[in-house]
């Protein structure tokens, strides 16, 4: 067990945290990044494992496309466009003074079908995950049939025995809910006192349970695997740990890279990509991060965004600490205006998978999260929550920070930047309601 001295002498022996208490705007570099993983590291994941999980959304397909009409342009599938974005390119480089060079995209997980944010992907994965174990071993479904099959009354009827219940500080409770109610099953949602009241009443209007906390997202979670505990017939989504969640994010990585083929653009040592992802405790970050490692190895630099509030994940790393400390060990409150990533203590997990892939984590302030936020409403007319907008932190400040112009020197990047593409992973937005969008757009003007 992690004891107050064990915090205090690992907090002193890294010296980032001094700034990170002060609320700074920062880079981390990952001093245990391994570029070129030789011999390779031993993971728990594998790519067969994302292979897995792809092929069981596939099996699905159907059943998404009889529920959800709004994937007919896709067959079924959940994805989002991955959209070049230059005319925020050009509002960084002259009103942040970036010199960003190479192609900007924004990877569009804002609009993603059904939940409207990335958690479509891990959190819809794992509720179908367990929806095909437990239609299987009932006798209710094999690998041959249709899986819309699962929508008939009487199927539904059968799920509407067992409960799915989450923790969340917001969009993995609305695509957990979201699903599971369409299934038939009793979803009961438990949100942390940040969650933001339209998703409450979004959940509510679809048949879910919504169970609020005064305290933070942790209270949340342990409330809601309680008492998940407690019935036999309730299954909990655990985000800090769930390998189910995890894989399910890691698919996008293959899809991603398909899209990047249809654009031309490719990814290699000669364009190299940056992709720039915001973190809360780590899981949808995580399982994207692993699977664009898995797919495009050492050409492609991960770099996480967290509010200087909550910057969870990197209090986590770098003190070696992970999930044994919080970030109000160092003094810090936790509390954010981006709900999303209102987190104290990371996913232990998701820390030790990343602390060989992981290029680094940077800091943003609230503040700077609205001005993105208005930055691409006014350039490119895409709306996204501010927690998604996170992200462009790292491209602006990739040129700013000593840190990050020593880490592109030292990895051989820096003559290649010309050549470099860099993806901004937009996490939520596109269901936010328009009065909420208008008090969005007024904040911190």
């Amino acid at each position: 067990m992690t004891t107050k001295h064990n915090i205090e002498a690992a907090v002193a022996q890294t010296p980032i945290i001094e700034r990170v208490k002060k609320q700074e705007e920062l880079v981390w570099i990952n001093p245990q990044y391994q570029q070129e993983m030789d011999p390779p590291v031993e993971l728990e994941l594998t790519m067969a494992d994302i292979d897995e999980a792809e092929s069981r959304l596939l099996r699905f397909a159907p059943l998404i496309l009889k529920a959800f009409p709004e994937t007919v342009s896709l067959n079924g599938l959940i994805e989002s466009e991955l959209r070049p974005i230059p005319a925020m390119k050009k509002r960084i480089n002259e009103k942040y003074q970036a010199k960003l060079t190479g192609e900007l995209l924004l990877k569009m997980d804002s609009h993603l079908a059904i939940a409207g944010s990335v958690k479509a992907r891990g959190g819809i994965y794992e509720v179908l995950k367990y929806t095909e174990d437990l239609a299987i071993a009932n006798g209710r479904l094999t690998f041959n049939d249709n899986y819309d099959k699962l929508l008939s009354e009487q199927n539904r009827q059968f799920f509407s025995q067992y409960t799915i219940q989450v923790g969340s500080t917001g969009n993995l409770g609305m695509s957990i809910g979201i699903i599971a109610a369409a299934l038939g099953y009793e979803a009961i949602v438990h949100m942390s006192a940040d969650a933001k009241q339209w998703k409450k009443e979004l959940l509510r209007g679809r048949g879910v349970t919504v169970m609020e906390y005064d305290s933070d997202y942790g209270k949340a979670v342990e409330a809601g695997r309680q008492l998940s505990e407690q019935n036999p017939k309730s299954y909990f989504v655990d985000d800090e740990n769930s390998r189910n969640l995890f894989l399910g994010y890691a698919v996008a990585a293959k899809r991603l890279k398909a899209q990047l083929i249809e654009q031309n653009i490719s990814v290699d040592a000669e364009h190299p990509l940056f992709v720039y992802i915001p973190c809360g405790v780590g899981g949808a970050p995580g399982g994207v991060g692993f699977g664009l490692k898995q797919v495009f190895g050492e050409h492609v630099q991960l770099f996480f965004a967290e509010p200087t509030q909550a910057p969870c994940m990197l209090v986590g790393m770098s003190t070696g600490l992970h999930n044994d400390i919080s970030v109000v060990d160092i003094g810090l409150t936790g509390l954010t205006h981006a709900d999303g990533l209102a987190v104290n203590r990371p996913s232990g997990f998701v820390g030790g998978v990343m602390e060989s892939l992981l290029s680094g984590i940077f800091t943003v302030s609230d503040q700077n999260l609205y001005h993105y936020m208005r930055d691409m409403l006014e350039t490119e007319a895409i709306f996204l929550e501010p927690s998604a907008c996170a992200a462009f932190t790292g491209v602006i400040n990739l040129g700013h920070y000593e840190a990050t112009r020593h880490y592109l020197s030292t990895q051989g990047l820096a003559d290649k930047m010309a050549s470099a593409n860099h993806i901004v992973w937009a996490t939520g937005g596109s269901l936010v309601p328009e009065v909420t969008r208008n008090e969005y757009i007024k904040t911190f003007l």
